[in-house]
């Protein structure tokens, strides 16, 4: 029986809790290998990111080709990509690997408020990765500025953007409300036949650092396994409420601390 493999295409967090370094740890928790492609550098921990470093797009290129010519890859999950070179260079890489089991964080602004995607290269994101990734997975705010539109304010907005989001090219949305309000958080998986609704009860905790890269590294690390896309999110949904709920059992930093991915063992 194979390995599962899965690989995170996203920025590296100095401080561990989000980015490439909170992917690695959701994919082992869930047991999966992870391997990864660097495609920017911040300097960052719970209180905020105070630099960002760019990765030349060709050195991102030659980690692709590195990683996907030698692991049988189940899955992909694409995080920051900070400029337009990086996304095109991870669009043709896919392409050229021919990756399908992708899911596509469309990060573009960090939980503590620092911008981290370059505005002129939201245009690229939509027209060259959206069309590839198997679910888009954007929170209230970046589904918004994907639409150039406000933020969804109830799940019927939510499930009216997603699909405006369906309409510019993705193949299936899901929709986040962990920014919404009331005591249940739902997100809505929506493709051109269904829609899913996956709700858990809202967790009272400031740590809640990494929540969005450990959902959809977790949706990647189920299709990994050869879940389907409705299976994959349920289980990613229930592991990332866990690792949420758990996460005041960390003291980690001064500001606004991770989530505990390793929940189950410590």
């Amino acid at each position: 029986m194979s390995t599962p493999i899965a690989v995170t295409i996203a920025g590296s967090d100095s401080g561990g809790g989000a980015g490439i370094q909170a992917d690695l740890k959701t994919f082992s928790a869930l047991g999966v290998y992870g391997a990864s492609v660097i495609a920017a550098l911040t300097a960052q921990n719970t209180k905020g990111v105070t630099a960002l470093h760019e990765v030349p797009p060709d050195f991102v290129s030659a980690q692709i080709d590195a990683v996907f010519s030698d692991l049988s890859v189940g899955a992909v999950k694409i995080g920051l990509l900070s400029n337009a070179g990086v996304i095109e260079a991870v669009a043709a890489g896919l392409k050229r690997w021919q990756q399908s089991n992708i899911v596509l964080d469309p990060v573009m602004i960090a939980s503590s408020g620092d911008r981290l995607l370059q505005p002129g290269a939201i245009d690229l994101l939509r027209g060259a990765l959206m069309p590839q990734a198997l679910v888009i997975t954007p929170n209230l705010l970046e589904a918004a500025a994907l639409l150039d539109a406000a933020p969804a304010v109830d799940e019927v907005e939510m499930q009216v953007q997603a699909e405006r989001l369906l309409a510019l090219g993705a193949r299936a949305v899901l929709i986040k409300g962990g920014h919404g309000k009331g005591p249940e958080s739902a997100d809505l998986l929506v493709d051109a036949a269904h829609l899913t609704r996956f709700a858990a009860r809202r967790v009272a905790t400031r740590n809640s650092h990494g929540t969005g890269c450990t959902l959809s590294s977790a949706i990647a690390a189920g299709l990994a396994k050869g879940r389907d896309l409705s299976e994959a999110v349920r289980e990613a949904k229930d592991y990332t409420t866990a690792a949420i709920a758990a996460a005041d059992r960390l003291r980690v930093g001064s500001g606004p601390g991770p989530v505990h991915h390793f929940h189950h063992w410590w």
